[in-house]
């Protein structure tokens, strides 16, 4: 088994085992990207250096306190008329309006709302940025039905406009960048700090694990089997991907094998180190890529899309399944057909994990919104959904899903301090972002000018980009 004994790097994560219930229990045996000093199956050059590794340094922060707002703990928590501090990019206390803050910067946050930032676990930001035309369109490698050797990262164009926008408009702290779903298997994904920088390993959010981006469904037989060659059927995805899952057990059991990225990255994934994260929209098919994993020794840490994953929430709660989907997307096409806008409220009934997303430069901007459709097309169902649970499904059960929980994701003493200060209710349609810090430190201020932030890119052009 020499071969995985090349394969090593830094930190490690187990396979995702579940993302928060319905009642807000939590799996404690979920290890994250940083809990375990197990080693990653990332290739060590002679060096012993992980290729591009993490440059982020947070940037300089002051002692802060946020006191007299609403707090939502992004864990299922609530306090009227709380406190909230932070500093040394760390949450250090969160409690009552009576908690002491001496030594600390107070901002009055009467009549407004305190919330972990923001995250998105499905964004293409970066490898499809504004503007859109084809000289950027760098997320899909359709050139072959299986691309595990590809990184999302080296597609990623930091000036992308997209990202002040998500900060400024959505209150986006973390996001992870996801190649396109034309390819059974898509590439490596990446997890950045949403923070201004020149290079990508600026963004690279430290400590997190690699996910692994796979699709099932009509892309890739569409892609595919347009060009006459295999697959072209659902069954040939399926063929294809067990072929490429039994390859890659081959190659780790090989004493000296030659150095292949591709298989490296499988091998990442059998070993729990990368995290699967698998485009699927159908609920069949969803069962089916269940049974797989089970086949090759893997585990499927989240559903992306999953518009039919109501279906099944008894069984994707059974395997510690997430399912980051839309709050209303339908129709679009034939496996997306029998969407509903009932979907999360009826996982979170089933106690399974519910996770909104994007995949849009757009709904990245709104989630909070998109979260707050989701909410009242169950109530209106007859299921009731708190407000402190549904920011869950834009904080905490994303972080879960991708392995990053233990860092951020909810406002806990000894977490990074990426927080959001709402002007209003954030499930409101009328509320935005006020001020955004991550790891403490204040990057975005809808009250100062100066903290509008503005992409390389966008400088010089007309209104000087500041559109926020």
């Amino acid at each position: 088994m020499r071969a995985r004994a090349l394969l090593t790097g830094l930190g490690s994560a187990l396979a995702l085992a579940a993302c928060t219930t319905a009642n807000g229990a939590d799996d404690t045996s979920v290890k994250s990207a940083s809990s375990s000093d197990e080693p990653r199956s990332v290739f060590m050059g002679e060096d012993g250096n992980v290729p591009f590794p993490s440059t982020y340094k947070a940037y300089p922060g002051a002692a802060t306190a946020l006191v007299g707002a609403t707090v939502y703990d992004g864990a299922g928590g609530r306090i009227d008329n709380g406190t909230v501090l932070f500093r040394d990019g760390k949450v250090v206390a969160i409690g009552a309006s009576n908690t002491a803050t001496d030594g600390y910067q107070v901002i009055d946050g009467s009549g407004k709302f305190v919330t972990p930032g923001v995250i998105d676990i499905h964004s293409h930001l970066g490898d499809y940025p504004s503007p859109s035309v084809p000289a950027h369109a760098d997320g899909n490698e359709a050139t072959a039905p299986t691309t595990p050797d590809v990184w999302t990262e080296h597609s990623v164009w930091p000036q992308d406009p997209g990202f002040s926008r998500a900060m400024a408009n959505g209150g986006i702290t973390s996001l992870q960048i996801l190649p396109g779903s034309a390819n059974l298997m898509g590439g490596r994904a990446v997890t950045l700090k949403n923070v201004p920088s020149r290079t990508v390993q600026g963004m690279k959010f430290p400590g997190a694990p690699y996910g692994f981006k796979m699709a099932c469904g009509e892309n890739p037989k569409r892609v595919y089997g347009g060009r006459g060659r295999k697959p072209s059927t659902r069954m040939g995805n399926f063929a294809v991907n067990r072929q490429t899952w039994l390859d890659a057990i081959a190659y780790a059991e090989q004493d000296d094998p030659k150095r292949d990225l591709g298989k490296e990255t499988l091998v990442g994934v059998l070993d729990g180190d990368i995290l699967v994260h698998n485009h699927c929209y159908r609920a069949d098919e969803m069962a089916l890529v269940m049974d797989m994993a089970k086949e090759m020794g893997y585990k499927v840490s989240t559903f992306h899309h999953a518009v039919e994953a109501y279906k099944i929430g008894d069984l994707l709660r059974e395997n510690d399944v997430c399912s980051a989907i839309w709050a209303d997307w339908y129709g679009f096409k034939m496996e997306s057909y029998d969407g509903i806008p009932q979907n999360a409220a009826y996982l979170q009934r089933e106690g399974a994990c519910v996770v909104i997303h994007s995949d849009d430069e757009n709904s990245i901007q709104r989630l909070n919104q998109e979260a707050a459709k989701a909410q009242a097309a169950g109530a209106r169902m007859g299921v009731e959904i708190s407000d402190a649970d549904v920011i869950g499904w834009i904080t905490l059960n994303a972080a879960k899903a991708m392995g990053i929980d233990d860092m951020t994701g909810s406002l806990e003493p000894g977490k990074m301090a990426d927080v959001v200060l709402w002007n209003g209710d954030p499930l409101s349609v009328y509320s935005r972002p006020e001020k955004v810090w991550v790891d403490g430190a204040l990057l975005y201020d809808a009250m100062d000018r100066k903290r509008r932030p503005v992409s390389d890119f966008e400088l010089g052009q007309p209104g000087m980009g500041d559109v926020k």
